[in-house]
This record gives C-alpha cells, structure tokens and sequence, in this order.
C-alpha cells in the first residue's frame, strides 16, 4: 500500500494551513485516491511529520513518499525532515521510504510566476470568466455530467461560487436539447421577477424575456403566482419558464403545464428559501416534462439566470 505525504512548513496563521483542496488536484494529476494523499506540517499546525508517518504505518502501508513542499534546499529540507525519515527507515525496515527533491528550479514555476504577474489588474472580463472556469474545472470533477450538463453546471458554480450545486443538480435527460431547440425556434422566456430578467443577456437578442409582476395586483395567492398564471393566459410563444425566486410560482408553473398538456416547455426552477422552495423543486423533479432543477434550498436569480445564460449561449453562439 503506497501512500504519498507533503510535508508543508506550517503557519501561525491558520488561513495559511488550509491545503486540503489542494490533495484533490494532486490525487487527479497523479490518478491516486485522494485518501493516498496526507499533509504534514513541521510547526504551528498538525498533525506532525511523526504524526503521519505513525498513522500510515499502522495502517499498513509499506510504501511512502514524502515530498518537502518547499522551494529550496533549506536546512529544514536537507536537515530537518531526513533527520525524522531516518529514524523511522530505522525503526521500521519493512516499509519504504522515500524522499524526493523540494520544488526547486522548474520551468512550471515559472509559468506560475508569469500567471500571477499578468493577472494582476491586466485580466479583462472574458479572460477571468475564462480562468474561473480553469479553477472550477480544477477542484470539481464533474465527469458524472455530459458536456452540456457541464455547460451549464459551470456557470452555475460560477455565479454562486458554491461548488455544493455539483451535488443537487438535476437536469431531465431532455431538458437541454429541448431548451436548445425551443430557443433556436425564437421562444419565448418567462420568468418570475424582474431581477431574472434584468440579469438574463441581450448579447443574442433573439428570444424574448417575459415578466407579468408589473401586470398583476395583490389578490389570492402571491404575485408571482398571478403574473405566471396572465402569462399562460395571453402568452402563446413560451418555450421556456425560468423561476429563480418564488417557490409559489414554480409550483403554479408545474399545476398549469399539465392542467393545459403544454409539455413541451422546459422549466428553469431554482427558487431560493426556507418555505416550499425545497419542496417546489423536489415536485419539479418528479415531472415528466423537461426540467432542471436542484434538489437544496439554495438557488436563486443569479443560479437561475447562469442556467438560462447558458442555454442561450449553447442554443446560439454556435450557429
């Protein structure tokens, strides 16, 4: 059983320790489970060098590799660290240990140099959504998801900077091909207040954003239920609803697609709360038209409006 081990510095401050996610880019890069990978520290933070060495032992590993995730030869790289490693190959003869090279002088440092000096100030918007992407794509494995899933995942991610959306997400196996089609087609958005549509883009301007909440006066039930149901009185060209705040509206939604078998429209629904937004979501999710949907409280115009943006960029930016 082979098992790896950075051994960091450590830092009095405990932000400075938090090296974690850091594992899962390794154990992708070096195709290991995560759980081959371990941390040490030499002061302020634990578990020990010893600490670790002592663990993996006794689990039974007979194989370690410990690599000092230092720049250079220091004292704590040449002196330190094989002081500690030679008294366990010592005291434990059946287990390999081996000892790499710190960091060092390496052209991929230097590329990370060269990263860090031209994002500072000199990123415009398209190149930083770009590297947004490189980081999520780095600390989330999303192979569970087709390439269009992974589209839209991404810029949900994005917008929320809440990597949990990889564990909630739902899409029917319909959703995006439909949506896709029915945009191309010049549908119609609906959606179920004004924040979704001001954050909806105009960059492609060939399908329109509908919202009744202006149209509707207080009465039973919400408004947002009222200004969905208008809609789906007068409103013949909707293809897509999009719901990112109102759980009342979703649930609206979904009673008037199947009272009128409009089952063709692809519905959005990520209302956000504590009240019915779980449970509008979880009725969506068992519905037999095209969906996408998370499966959490959270949500929310800016998680609603990354799906819609990216259905739009799917259905035109490539023609």
């Amino acid at each position: 059983m082979e098992k790896i081990v950075l051994i960091l510095h450590g830092s009095p401050r405990r932000e400075a320790n938090r090296w974690q996610p850091f594992l899962k880019i390794l154990s992708r890069k070096l195709s290991k489970p995560v759980e081959d990978l371990t941390i040490a520290y030499l002061q302020f933070e634990s578990p020990s060098l010893e600490e670790v060495l002592e663990k993996l032992i006794s689990q039974g590993a007979n194989k370690i590799i410990v690599h000092p995730f230092f720049l250079s030869n220091g004292h704590h790289v040449t002196h330190d660290i094989p002081k500690i490693l030679d008294r366990y190959k010592v005291n434990n003869p059946e287990v390999e240990i081996l000892y790499t090279k710190p960091l060092g002088v390496h052209e991929s440092l230097a590329d990370i140099v060269r990263e860090r000096i031209l994002e500072i100030g000199s990123l415009k918007g398209k190149e930083i959504e770009e590297k947004s992407f490189e980081i999520i794509e780095d600390e989330v494995d999303l192979g569970s998801f087709s390439p269009e899933e992974q589209v839209v995942l991404k810029r949900v991610i994005h917008a929320t900077a809440d990597f949990e959306f990889k564990d909630t997400m739902l899409f029917h196996g319909e959703a995006i091909s439909r949506a896709v089609d029915l945009l191309r087609a010049g549908k119609d958005i609906l959606v179920d207040v004004e924040m979704v549509r001001a954050g909806i883009t105009k960059r492609y301007g060939k399908n329109r954003v509908l919202c009744f909440m202006s149209e509707v006066e207080e009465g039973e039930g919400t408004r947002a239920e009222r200004a969905i149901e208008l809609a789906f009185e007068i409103e013949e060209n909707i293809g897509l609803v999009a719901i990112g705040n109102a759980p009342t509206a979703l649930i609206r939604t979904i009673e008037l697609i199947n009272r009128d078998n409009r089952k063709d429209i692809v519905v959005v629904g990520l209302p956000v709360g504590f009240v019915r937004a779980y449970e509008s979501k979880l009725m969506l999710s068992q519905q037999d038209f095209p969906f996408i949907t998370n499966l959490s409280r959270k949500g929310g115009t800016p998680a609603c409006v990354a799906v819609v943006n990216a259905l739009l960029k799917l259905a035109h930016a490539i023609e």
